[in-house]
């Protein structure tokens, strides 16, 4: 397996720690089996939506959860104890799929209907991020000149 070293990004950027791990992830070969299948749509702009299929799986096996900035999706199925197949063809095993989220992505809400596990996402950008237009002219200068300049007698 080939590494990068990204020493020379590091030099040159600030605030992006966790670029490096998520990058090292997406390095590693992919070990998962496929399962459960998955599409991830961009609906607009800023929302997502993962649509992750889970037939046979009721609410109550499903669980989501998002820890610094991984959404992970489980299935546990219990076992189908006495019943005995002519053919197997459909999955009922448990499973874990995680997905990395950016910066300021947020889990709206998620929904179960017709096998399909739909989880609607967010990224919400704070003002401080959105781009903003910055006058020409260091107006706090010439205030702080101002206060200081002594002022003539009425």
């Amino acid at each position: 397996m080939a590494t990068i070293d990204l020493t020379p990004l590091y030099r040159s950027t600030i605030g992006f720690d966790r670029m490096a791990s998520i990058l090292d992830a997406a390095m590693r070969a992919d070990t998962s089996s496929g399962y459960p299948p998955y599409n991830i749509e961009a609906l607009e702009e800023n929302r997502y939506q993962i649509s992750v299929a889970v037939a046979g799986f009721d609410e109550q096996e499903l669980e989501l959860e998002v820890e610094r900035g991984v959404l992970t999706v489980r299935g546990r199925k219990a076992d189908e104890e006495g019943k005995q197949y002519l053919h197997k063809g459909i999955a009922f095993r448990s499973f874990e799929r995680k997905f990395n989220l950016a910066d300021h992505v947020q889990v709206e809400g998620a929904s179960l209907k017709n096998g399909l596990l739909v989880v609607e996402l967010l990224k919400v950008i704070p003002e401080q991020m959105k781009a903003r237009r910055i006058p020409i002219g260091d107006t706090s200068l010439r205030t702080i000149e101002a206060e200081n300049k002594p002022q003539a007698a009425a």
